[in-house]
């Protein structure tokens, strides 16, 4: 039986360079990728940051807003600027994140007809965003004078929202709000700003 002598020799200087550029090789490939997988951390921290406080994210659960949106609609939504009336807002209530119109402001005065009919200082409310007038869960006492720093709002699908006219929510203050409706990105044939 015939055994082989290992190769004890010395490698060869090609052989040599050939490892070096192929070890150089692989420690520029992991420095590329760690330093892709940084950029992209960064990225996406700033995007959950303005996400957060600048253009809150919020996608459509309930119907409460139909016909103007619909489930699985996504809004985009801005935080700064004033609240006024017909804005669509995202405000806190009850560990909830709620999406509805604001129809009264501070110093308004409001009120609701059985048929569902708003007047709003004295004055019907023209409300084409609305396809049918309903008194819904009305729990509060009207007419209601809103005070400073209070919003009163309600869902476009009168008779299936909670908003306002129950007094588990009520008024809503401004520390309450998110933000309002700025842009709807999706679905992407629905582009647009909603009202």
């Amino acid at each position: 039986m015939k055994h082989e002598i290992p190769d004890t020799s010395l490698p060869t200087s090609g052989q040599i360079e050939r490892e070096i550029d192929r070890v150089k090789l692989r420690r520029e490939t992991r420095k590329a990728i760690w330093g892709a997988i940084r950029t992209l951390l960064v990225f996406a921290a700033a995007a959950v940051l303005i996400s957060t406080l600048l253009l809150p994210v919020l996608q459509i659960q309930m119907g409460s807003m139909s016909p103007t949106l619909q489930d699985g609609e996504i809004l985009i939504f801005e935080t700064v600027g004033g609240i006024n009336k017909g804005d669509i807002i995202a405000f806190r209530y009850d560990n909830q994140v709620l999406i509805k119109r604001v129809i009264a402001t501070a110093g308004d005065k409001i009120d609701i007809a059985e048929d569902g009919t708003v007047n709003l200082n004295g004055e019907r409310l023209i409300e084409p965003y609305v396809s049918q007038p309903d008194i819904g869960e009305c729990t509060i006492e009207l007419p209601l004078n809103v005070p400073r720093g209070q919003f009163f709002v309600m869902g476009d699908h009168r008779a299936t929202s909670l908003d306002s006219r129950s007094v588990d929510i009520g008024l809503v203050s401004k520390e309450q709000i998110i933000g309002k409706v700025l842009l709807r990105i999706w679905p992407l044939n629905k582009f647009g700003i909603p009202r």
